[in-house]
């Protein structure tokens, strides 16, 4: 199904492919750079890659917070991105009518974890004819994600991708059962971990959501080693100043070291 995907390379080289990118559109400079960043080593690891970029953010715990620079702005300089640099895009979609406009900028829609049971959503998604990348709920079990999937399918869009990004068991942290990951490839889609969103510790009393970034490298080999289809990564150049979740990002300049040595877990698990 990765082959579908507009635009995307390596597909031939047997790797885990990679959606990476900044948590929200900031600007158009920080955007380029990290895109420009990603890709460079992708080519040089020889690892499929899809930039992501939320054009806004719908989901954050105090009305205080960066939310985007507005939709229209920020889907542009994505369409910008996918055309200058011929590389496929992902961005959420929070809404049914949401997912005909971004459908215009992005090759694949994803649906956030908290609103992967929204029917209505979920159809519109499919029903633009891109992939759709559905996370699962921090609330559902793996098994109970084949009826998100099957709404896809239902609607008429057999091009889904799942994505793991932890589950709540206690009030401030997430946890990943890697368990889940085998269970979900049953259904016969890609399953990608979200390696920096299972690093969140969401709800603290501050109402700025925390995370610990120096797991990321163990979340990741972990992921690899049970044979994890894709992986999810935000990663910005001053994480610190991020304007969303820079508390679980990784630092743009630690990330070709982490997806060399992910590679080579890869290279060993399949015998290359």
């Amino acid at each position: 199904m990765i082959q579908n995907i507009p635009n995307i390379k390596n597909v031939d080289k047997n790797n885990f492919f990679l959606l990476a990118g900044p948590c929200v559109i900031e600007n158009e400079e920080v955007v380029f750079e990290i895109a420009n960043k990603i890709i460079t080593i992708t080519d040089k690891l020889g690892i499929p890659f899809v930039f992501k970029g939320s054009y806004r953010k719908a989901n954050r715990s105090r009305l205080d917070s960066f939310t985007g620079i507005g939709d229209i702005k920020a889907l542009e300089i994505l369409g910008k991105v996918r055309k200058e640099l011929n590389v496929p895009v992902v961005t959420d979609i929070h809404t049914a009518e949401e997912a005909a406009i971004a459908a215009k900028y992005v090759d694949i829609l994803q649906i956030p974890a908290f609103l992967c049971r929204q029917t209505e959503l979920l159809v519109a998604a499919a029903k633009t004819g891109k992939v759709v990348n559905i996370k699962k709920g921090q609330f559902l079990a793996p098994e109970s994600m084949k009826f998100a999937v099957n709404k896809i399918i239902d609607s008429g869009n057999n091009n889904v991708m799942i994505t793991d990004r932890g589950s709540m068991f206690g009030y401030q942290d997430m946890v990943v059962d890697y368990r889940g990951i085998p269970e979900m490839q049953k259904f016969g889609h890609p399953v990608i971990l979200d390696i920096t969103h299972s690093l969140q510790q969401p709800n603290q009393t501050s109402g700025v959501t925390g995370g610990k970034p120096e797991l990321i490298e163990t979340i990741a080999r972990a992921g690899i080693a049970v044979g994890v289809d894709g992986i999810f990564i935000e990663t910005h150049p001053d994480p610190a100043n991020a304007k969303s979740d820079g508390a679980n990002m990784l630092h743009l300049d630690y990330l070709e070291n982490l997806l060399s040595n992910l590679t080579k877990i890869r290279q060993t698990i399949v015998g290359l």
